[in-house]
């Protein structure tokens, strides 16, 4: 493995700024070329699709690229990729349009690690008609989410299980492959979230059996673009349409109005940056972000490791969760003191962090607003050593 930091710092101007990032869960900074591939497409001729004209055609491969990309980097048919502004959009489209089969006292599965984004439009939905919401719990010591209980909580009327594939709030990968084999008894539609997860793990939603996965191209340093990709491309022909178009075919049955051409070419840009991490990947797209993304996974849990050791070893610290696997985001809170103070505090640090009330999420499952709320710190493909020893000397001066 070649997991060369210093060199992939080099790739990101805005670090320039001399701050140190540790804001990860609002997404990663923006590598040099993703910003080169969107300033080139937007100066570039584009027209709408479907013309005998170069810019339309630009257009037209523009589409085919970006869906091939995704694909690679899930192990799915570029068939069944379906692009659209956000993933937190894509899920909500996702979801009224099954809904729209669903009846009163259907039901749908959720669980407290979600972030709000992965709940909301299923508890929309359900509301709307009638059916009924439940909730996979988690373990409130080690913020695991039991994979055990869903064989409880799938049944005949259970038409959605949705899941996250890792929490950007603590880090915890909960046990999926468990539960969409519970859910696949009972023949409940699985929806995966991968937002957090992708920037950290190689993907492959054949071996995963997910229905449906969701991905999101800010987290990893891409533009605001989020995916849908379906195991299956038939599957998309049996959800009812949300396309103006009823006409519309495949993929384009899920995607509203033009697409931003210029956005799609910062998001096949940041595949590609993906592939690139480990500078000793060889062999096709997808087999290079096989072996980069592992090489991403074994660097940063090093590092989280390093991180979590070491705050633990701070008695006014309070690291939330210990799940068994992990992603590179973790929570605390400090003694007597609350979180947007601690925040502010390694602001003025040069410090870059989200501080969260505690009163929604997994967080307030947790019960973390009774202690003033949490600081979350959000690892990046960019972060270091020296920069976790920086947080943890300010956090120590911290009492």
């Amino acid at each position: 493995m070649a997991f060369d930091v210093a060199r992939i710092r080099g790739l990101f101007p805005a670090l320039g700024d001399g701050w140190i990032h540790f804001d990860g869960a609002a997404g990663m900074l923006v590598p040099e070329q993703v910003a080169s591939a969107v300033s080139t497409a937007m100066r570039a001729p584009v027209s709408g699709p479907g013309g005998a004209f170069p810019a339309s055609q630009r257009a037209e491969s523009i589409v085919t690229a970006a869906r091939r990309a995704v694909a690679d980097l899930v192990g799915a048919d570029p068939a069944a990729v379906v692009l659209g502004p956000s993933a937190p959009v894509m899920l909500r489209r996702l979801v009224d349009a099954l809904a729209e089969r669903w009846t009163i006292g259907d039901e749908v599965v959720v669980s407290r690690l979600d972030e709000q984004a992965n709940l909301a439009p299923w508890q929309r939905a359900a509301k709307r008609v009638g059916a009924v919401v439940r909730w996979g719990e988690i373990d409130i010591e080690t913020c695991e989410l039991p994979a055990w209980q869903y064989e409880q909580l799938v049944s005949a009327r259970t038409k959605a299980v949705a899941v996250t594939l890792a929490s950007g709030s603590v880090g915890t990968r909960p046990d999926v492959p468990t539960i969409i084999e519970f859910a696949k008894r009972v023949g409940a539609l699985v929806v995966v979230d991968a937002t957090y997860a992708a920037p950290f793990l190689p993907l492959d939603i054949n071996a995963l059996g997910a229905d449906v996965m969701v991905v999101s191209a800010q987290a990893w340093g891409g533009p605001s673009v989020g995916a849908l990709v379906f195991r299956d491309p038939e599957l998309i022909e049996r959800i009812p349409s949300a396309s103006l178009d009823p006409m519309a075919r495949g993929a384009a049955r899920l995607e509203l109005g033009p697409h931003a051409y210029p956005l799609l070419a910062g998001l096949i840009a940041s595949i590609d940056y993906l592939s690139g991490l480990d500078d000793a990947a060889t062999g096709s797209r997808r087999e290079r972000l096989v072996t980069s993304l592992g090489s991403a996974k074994s660097y940063h849990a090093g590092l989280l490791a390093q991180l979590s050791t070491e705050l633990l070893s701070l008695r006014h610290i309070m690291v939330i969760g210990n799940a068994m696997r992990r992603i590179p985001a973790l929570a605390f809170a400090v003694a007597g003191k609350k979180a947007p103070e601690v925040a502010e505090y390694l602001a003025t640090q040069g410090l870059c962090a989200f501080a969260d009330d505690g009163t929604s999420g997994v967080f307030a499952s947790l019960g973390v607003g009774e202690v003033g709320g949490a600081v979350r710190i959000g690892l990046a493909h960019y972060s270091n050593v020296f920069e976790i020893n920086q947080l943890v000397r300010v956090l120590e001066e911290l009492r």
